[in-house]
């Protein structure tokens, strides 16, 4: 099986490339470990390397002294295909953050960068600090939380988890009870959940919103705004901008008097991933939550990496969840935002195959968090037909009344070749129209949900209610 540089293995051709290979050491002691091999090329072929007693002391001794705090990978020789390969096992650090000659290095990707100030910063204060949440608010006091918003809280939680706080209480006891109080000034989560003005204090909080024109980031934008506001706020500001920026089809279905819509992306996914990014971000970073809108993808992006333990490739099976922001998700939690830490990426999944839609795309870019959603192709289907060919357009017809196809049925229903039904029915699978289904080596197609119970599409020349 061919293997692959990535976040957590990293190749070298030979040991004159000792010098990068360091910063691949303190880039994974800072992210999650990682893997080193001396002797292969770039894209993963063995070319081996001589493992003398000097080369491998070299290395120890290089390790040992350039990097702070001071670490032991273990350095071993292996053989493959009958040539050497010195390993280097680099275990996630119990010290972030680690320096090379004074600098720190994050993994990113395939590559090693200096890591940027604000990642420094949350990384040395990790182990030694009150959580962020937790800190009491520099400048703030009592007089800056509102008592209403406390109430409204308290008797939304009762409904919600049956939680034991009355909301006549006064409004320290009820912060008290909450656990956001701290010596008697309002903890950072206080001022977010319940302040008057939560951006005098952290105008980081705001949430950035745009629909762009075409598939960059560019000045051009049909759309834009800043959410300001409690946490509460923000989140049902998120969603009704989104709700009025996600496009959506209308049409008739056969059999029926109401006409059926169809979004572009599920609204459930959408909200899930606000929450998430909202709860889960680094509010000692400066960034801003973006929702950014292009024609061909929704991004959402989050201020912060993923917490320590956590990897993109488990956000897509059950884990355990770790909050960065404890108290912000228990207070999530408690008013109903969020059911269960460690399922929203799940929610996610399930909603967008539900609907038909590709999986969303997790990943870490420098020190940010992104989600990314693929839309759905109905919409541009019914405003331009001509995509689809008259095959295609006919398979979707003969779908809607039978479970399933195969290629060797398409080519002789529709009179084409091997060669063209697959391609015709490739096209379609791209498109997220049908989903393959495999019954032991033969290949079957199915039509997505969200195509059943459409009209032809041919006769859906562009029905957009809005």
């Amino acid at each position: 099986m061919a293997i692959h540089e990535s976040d957590t293995m990293e190749f070298k051709k030979s040991l004159s490339l000792l010098e990068p290979a360091l910063k691949s050491v303190c880039g994974f002691l800072n992210h999650h470990g990682g893997i080193i091999s001396f002797g292969r090329t770039n894209s993963g072929a063995v070319v081996g390397v001589d493992p003398t007693d000097h080369s491998l002391r070299k290395i120890s001794q290089q390790i040992t002294s350039r990097i702070k705090p001071e670490t032991s990978p273990d350095i071993r020789v292996m053989e493959e295909g009958g040539k050497s390969l010195i390993v280097i096992a680099v275990p996630e650090g119990m010290n972030k953050p680690y320096f090379l000659d004074g600098i720190a290095y994050m993994r990113v990707g395939t590559e090693n960068r200096v890591m940027p100030p604000d990642e420094l910063k949350r990384m040395i204060l990790n182990d030694h600090a009150v959580p962020w949440d937790d800190q009491p608010c520099r400048g703030g006091d009592l007089n800056d939380i509102d008592a209403a918003s406390v109430r409204a809280f308290l008797e939304r939680t009762q409904r919600a988890r049956r939680f034991d706080g009355d909301p006549a209480i006064p409004v320290e006891k009820a912060l008290d009870k909450l656990g956001v109080l701290s010596r008697g000034v309002p903890t950072n989560a206080a001022m977010l959940f319940f302040g008057k003005d939560p951006q005098r204090f952290f105008v980081q909080s705001e949430v950035r919103c745009a629909r762009f024109k075409g598939e960059e980031i560019s000045s051009t934008y049909l759309n834009m705004r800043v959410l300001r506001g409690r946490i509460d706020q923000v989140i049902e500001e998120a969603g009704r901008f989104i709700d009025e920026t996600v496009q959506k089809a209308a049409w008739v279905a056969p059999g029926k008097m109401q006409r059926e819509e169809h979004r572009e992306y599920p609204l459930d996914a959408l909200r899930e991933a606000v929450i998430n990014a909202v709860c889960h971000r680094d509010y000692a970073a400066s960034g801003n939550v973006q929702i950014r809108f292009f024609d061909n993808r929704l991004q959402i992006w989050n201020p912060g990496k993923l917490p320590d333990g956590i990897t993109v490739d488990l956000l897509r099976v059950e884990h355990a969840s770790r909050p960065r922001n404890k108290t912000i998700a228990r207070l999530l939690f408690l008013a109903g935002y969020i059911e269960q830490w460690g399922s929203g990426t799940l929610s996610m999944i399930a909603a967008c195959k539900r609907d038909g839609l590709p999986e969303p795309q997790f990943q870490e870019a420098g020190s940010d968090f992104i989600v990314t959603f693929t839309g759905s192709v109905l919409n541009e289907l019914l405003e331009r037909p001509e995509l689809l060919n008259e095959r295609q357009r006919g398979v979707i017809e003969h779908l809607k009344i039978h479970p399933s196809i195969s290629t060797e049925e398409y080519g002789n229903i529709y009179g084409c070749t091997a060669r063209t039904a697959r391609r015709d029915l490739s096209a379609l699978a791209e498109m997220g129209v049908i989903a393959v289904k495999r019954e032991g080596r033969l290949r079957r197609y199915v039509l997505n949900p969200s195509f059943r119970s459409l009209r032809t599409i041919a006769d859906n020349p562009g029905q957009n209610p809005d």
